[in-house]
């Protein structure tokens, strides 16, 4: 039977909820689901997603961040965040609600190992360039991490808003955004890193051709939807193990505006296992 694996970022749960997440999920029945800013305590998340197993993984600052792993299948070992992985530095050393991972237990009696992050989007506005320093400390631990997972015989998907556009045919107006966090060389050098070094797939931008986009993100304000000027900043990321498994995957981006139920599109892919 195929894995069909589900990221989003619901720009808030309860929000993402009120505007029709319910009926989406209801339609795409995903047997994992990862979703990033859930932004939302663990009572509010356990009632939404009833009948789910999930790892959830709140931000310490109320209100912000946090990510989550829901599965049909139970889940096995959970681990959150990536204290190990590196010194705090500029990045705070308590939970930020970016990343957590757990292994799926599949039908066959293997695993899959399902990770949620949201990166930082950072900011190059004069006096926020600390926000950078803290987005580049995060990626080195992110870097390290998924060195371990990309070596490992387990399966294992990344997926999640990457705040990172990697080429040009990943946002509409790159040529006015050269000097925009998410799409700076120093973040895009992450990426490319990621699949030519330590071996991961893009599987958006494999099964999509050379673009332009689909986009995965717009802005709520004017007429980007509409006019379709986004970003492609939502992965999924195989890495050896997992990435020949995909037989497809898909943004579902809502017909129209008012069907948005998040500033994201979800991006859905099918596995064979």
């Amino acid at each position: 039977m195929p894995l069909i694996v589900a990221t989003a970022n619901v720009n808030g749960i309860r929000a993402a909820a009120r505007r029709g997440m319910q009926a989406w999920i209801d339609t795409r029945r995903p047997d994992v689901l990862l979703l990033q800013e859930v932004r939302a305590p663990d009572a509010v998340v356990h009632d939404l997603l009833d009948g789910w197993h999930v790892a959830h993984v709140e931000s310490e600052a109320k209100g912000r961040a946090g990510v989550l792993v829901a599965s049909r299948l139970p889940l096995g070992a959970v681990r959150t965040g990536l204290a190990p992985y590196g010194p705090g530095g500029p990045e705070p050393v308590t939970d930020t609600g970016r990343w957590v991972e757990a292994d799926v237990a599949l039908p066959d009696g293997g695993v899959l190992t399902a990770v949620s992050t949201y990166l930082h989007s950072g900011s190059t506005k004069p006096g926020e360039e600390h926000t950078m320093v803290a987005k580049y400390a995060y990626l080195e631990k992110v870097t390290a991490r998924l060195a371990e997972l990309a070596a490992a015989p387990t399966p294992s998907v990344v997926a999640g808003d990457l705040n990172i556009a990697h080429h040009n045919a990943d946002i509409k107006n790159w040529k006015g955004n050269v000097k925009s966090a998410g799409f700076l060389p120093e973040e895009r050098a992450y990426v490319t890193r990621w699949l030519d070094e330590l071996g991961w797939a893009d599987l958006g931008r494999q099964h999509a051709g050379d673009g332009p986009g689909p986009y995965t993100w717009w802005s709520w304000r004017g007429k980007a939807f509409d006019n379709d000027a986004g970003w492609r900043i939502d992965y999924q990321l195989a890495n050896p193990a997992l990435a020949p498994a995909c037989r497809k995957i898909e943004v579902d981006r809502a017909p129209t505006y008012a069907e948005r139920w998040s500033d994201h599109a979800p991006v859905v892919a099918t596995y064979e296992l």
